[in-house]
């Protein structure tokens, strides 16, 4: 699993995309700038699976999409994980 910070052309209503997604989208208003306000982020944690559904989904809606970004994982490997 994976935390993926994604861009989309315009603004765009995250409660309508999260009522037709099986994935629940956050949407980011902290830490941008003033040129990308045309635009809306959102954060989702899913596998690769779930991130193909999601572009099919946001491309069956028609929205544009601007950039994908994986984000830093904070969790240790699971080989690094302490048993309990």
């Amino acid at each position: 699993m994976h935390t993926y910070l994604i861009r989309l052309q315009g603004q765009v209503d995250v409660a309508e995309l999260n009522a037709g997604s099986p994935h629940q989208m956050r949407p980011v208003t902290r830490g941008l700038d003033k040129a990308r306000t045309a635009s809306t982020a959102l954060t989702i944690r899913t596998d690769q699976a779930g991130l193909i559904g999601l572009l099919r989904h946001l491309h069956q809606l028609g929205l544009t999409l601007l950039s994908i970004e994986s984000l830093a994982e904070t969790v240790p490997p699971s080989d690094e994980r302490k048993s309990p």
